[in-house]
């Protein structure tokens, strides 16, 4: 069943790579990249500073096979049919919820602190859409105003995980209820647009400014 998740993320992963590459003029093989990256991206830099090599996709080429269809179908269909925002965001949401608990766990199985377990989950969530975004020359979507509690959620779901396997020997419940506060959390920002406060330095004017204002 978890094997069937983890392809399921690939592929939602991978169709946000694809939609991300709309009005950027980029061919087929550059929507593959976008996808690949994307679906692939957080658990490749989890892997690599985990010392857990070959990476995940190496060691079984499902994944990449997965993503590359996955992507090709995309590319063809959205040029007929446009995909339902909602379903895609609440997809997105759950696909950044079982990312964020799959790395945590590897984190924790890896013994590393907790708080370094609570950086691989939220890695693994969000660092394979970073890359697409820096890839396209955009602003990573976790870095954007308009972008309600994705980082945010991913940390709540990942620390949630650490704190409930140091006091629960229910490692299926563990993982049900860290996945279950993510998606809330990241859903409940998207309805309510909750947001974390702005970064805005006072601006402190020159003394000639001030004179003449």
């Amino acid at each position: 069943m978890e094997y069937l998740l983890e392809h399921f993320g690939v592929s939602v992963a991978a169709i946000t790579g694809v939609l991300a590459a709309r009005g950027k003029q980029v061919d087929l093989f550059g929507v593959l990249v976008l996808a690949l990256v994307t679906a692939c991206g957080g658990g490749t830099v989890r892997d690599v500073l985990l010392g857990d090599l070959p990476v995940f996709w190496t060691a079984d080429q499902s994944y990449i096979l997965n993503a590359a269809a996955t992507a090709v179908v995309t590319f063809y269909l959205v040029r007929y049919h446009a995909l339902p925002t909602t379903v895609l965001m609440v997809a997105d949401a759950f696909v950044l919820a079982l990312f964020t608990m799959f790395g945590t766990r590897k984190g924790m199985a890896f013994g590393v602190a907790p708080s370094i377990a609570v950086m691989m989950g939220v890695t693994t969530g969000v660092a394979g859409g970073i890359l697409r975004d820096l890839l396209i020359g955009e602003i990573p979507l976790v870095f954007r105003r308009e972008i309600y509690l994705y980082a945010t959620a991913a940390f709540g779901g990942a620390s949630a995980f650490v704190l409930l396997h140091q006091y629960s020997f229910n490692a299926k419940w563990n993982a049900i209820i860290s996945i279950l506060i993510t998606l809330l959390l990241r859903l409940a920002g998207i309805k309510w647009r909750i947001r974390l406060p702005m970064f805005r330095p006072k601006v402190v004017l020159p003394e000639h400014q001030k004179e003449n204002g």
